[in-house]
């Protein structure tokens, strides 16, 4: 077994940590048992999530740390034969099925299992840290499920900086997440452009007392109407949008209020610091500084581009984003984009049925805004018709009356 080592300093250990409706800092959180390494922690609560997390900062164990939800028996058992013990919530230990040497301060990451299952990707701390420079004091907000990309981006700014409070929110709590954050004095929060469609379709008064004064979107793609909504809400608020992932980390960081990104940042001067982005076809490609172990060089990573106007806009994924009708090609983020600026539409899905004639025709789920009153099919059809071309427009729309989010806090997008 390699020697560990404490591969960071915890400058944010005195930082204030709510969980549970306590009030803790990350030195006194409770304790774990000595945990083994490598080990799989599987958790039920943001406590224990977070706990994990700093036993793997203070001892230099190899670590990954999910909801027990996440990982099933057959990704158990992949685990144990690729050398981790499980720990349950419970405490209960399963002991790794292959003996091998630990990989001293590794911490793994399981992706989202957008293309399939997830797959883990390796990460250190300083990898994951990607905000560096001095922060004003803040208190954020973390609603994301233990483990994940988003989830390590907020903690690890917590733990290695000053003054950068945790209020964590349960899955049992999402609901009514903006009244919890007003009462703690939450600051800063950072979710997917389903969460923050799901608040202020829920309530977007109680969302405005929550005293932020960062917002940050990002885990799926960022359109022009969510943006504009935070903005209406909230109209002194630093509003960014971020693109990361386990594999290529924190690439792509907006601050400007619009949807995409500037094209000039294309095939940019090569900079050590600094991701280059690229596009190859209609997939954005990215080489970036905060890569996840072994993914040296140009990442694919599967995620499909448009151009407007200047800007460069990341529509959905190349497998599920272009909907063909007829031989006539279509983004489905693109006609999702128009939906959701209607401003009787909160949520919008948009994919592909079979048709008669043409193979494939476009279909959509639709939530309606409740505070505007109902809308209708042909309302939106109507819509739809003076801003795309004749094959992209809609012909099956089915209403729902909430916005699906799963674990991740994305919906199928």
């Amino acid at each position: 077994m390699t020697s560990r080592r404490r591969t960071t300093a915890l400058i944010g250990d005195d930082n204030t940590v709510v969980v549970a409706g306590k009030r803790l800092t990350w030195r006194t959180l409770h304790k774990l048992p000595q945990l083994p390494s490598p080990a799989a922690v599987l958790v039920d609560s943001g406590a224990d999530a977070l706990a994990a997390l700093r036993h793997h900062a203070v001892h230099g164990t190899e670590l990954l740390v999910a909801t027990e939800s996440r990982v099933d028996m057959r990704m158990r058992e992949e685990l144990g034969e690729s050398g981790f013990a499980i720990v349950l919530p419970d405490g209960a230990v399963t002991p790794a099925k292959l003996k091998r040497v630990e990989e001293s301060g590794r911490a793994w990451l399981l992706t989202s299992g957008s293309t399939g299952r997830p797959k883990r990707i390796g990460h250190t701390l300083e990898s994951l840290t990607t905000v560096t420079a001095d922060q004003p004091p803040r208190t954020w907000l973390l609603p994301y499920s233990p483990g994940t990309y988003a989830w390590w981006q907020v903690v690890t700014l917590s733990l290695t900086q000053a003054d950068q409070g945790l209020v964590v929110i349960e899955p049992s709590e999402l609901e009514e997440w903006p009244t919890i954050a007003a009462e703690h004095g939450v600051t800063a929060a950072s979710g997917t452009p389903t969460f923050w469609r799901q608040a202020i379709y829920r309530d977007a008064d109680a969302l405005a007392r929550v005293p932020l004064e960062q917002i940050t979107l990002g885990g799926e793609p960022v359109d022009q109407a969510i943006l504009d909504q935070l903005r209406e809400i909230f109209p002194k608020t630093r509003i960014s949008w971020i693109y990361a992932s386990s594999e290529v980390g924190a690439s792509i960081v907006v601050h400007d209020g619009k949807a995409g990104f500037p094209k000039s940042w294309l095939d940019r001067e090569p900079d050590p610091e600094r991701p280059m982005l690229t596009v190859e076809g209609d997939e954005l490609v990215i080489r970036s500084p905060h890569h996840g172990a072994g993914l040296v060089g140009a990442v694919h990573t599967g995620d499909r581009i448009e151009y407007d106007g200047d800007r460069v806009l990341i529509t959905g994924r190349l497998d599920t984003d272009e909907i063909n009708v007829g031989g006539s090609k279509v983004s489905a983020g693109v006609v999702r984009s128009v939906l959701m600026g209607h401003p009787g539409v909160a949520w919008a899905r948009v994919f592909a049925r079979k048709a008669p004639l043409v193979g494939r025709m476009v279909a959509a789920e639709v939530v309606p805004n409740r505070a505007l009153g109902p809308i209708t099919d042909a309302d939106l059809v109507q819509w739809c018709s003076t801003r795309l071309p004749d094959y992209g427009v809609p012909r099956r729309i089915k209403f729902l009356d909430e916005i699906p989010q799963k674990e991740t806090l994305k919906s199928d997008v």
